[in-house]
């Protein structure tokens, strides 16, 4: 049996559409998913250890990415990073968010219809 991959979600704060995510796919096969945020305010707030448990890192937007990469430069080097384009606009958990996460996370993950919600 193969190890679940596991997935990083990061956005600013951890309130609403990282924590969103690691929600919408926390009883997904084959998947082990954490968020955080990159303020050091956030609910969670990102660390290298996390950074380095992660298989796969999700920023919400790509000045998440430039953060990561500028205070993390050696645990970043080899990690994949895919940017969601998905902006600070959403309240935690609403309908619309999710429809904007399933969207565009099925490029890169694979999800029954009816899980992540």
């Amino acid at each position: 049996m193969t190890s679940p991959e596991k997935l990083l979600f990061i956005c600013t704060h951890n309130l609403s559409r990282s924590l969103t995510a690691e929600l919408m796919l926390r009883d997904v096969p084959g998947y082990e998913v954490r968020s955080a945020g990159t303020f050091r305010d956030a609910r969670v707030c990102v660390t290298e250890e996390l950074v380095l448990w992660a298989d796969r890192v999700f920023v919400m937007e790509e000045h998440h990415a430039e953060s990561l990469r500028e205070r993390f430069p050696e645990a970043m080097a080899e990690k994949s990073i895919i940017c969601l384009d998905v902006p600070d606009d959403y309240q935690p958990l609403a309908e619309e968010l999710f429809e904007i996460l399933v969207d565009r996370l099925a490029p890169h993950l694979r999800f029954e219809e009816g899980e992540g919600g």
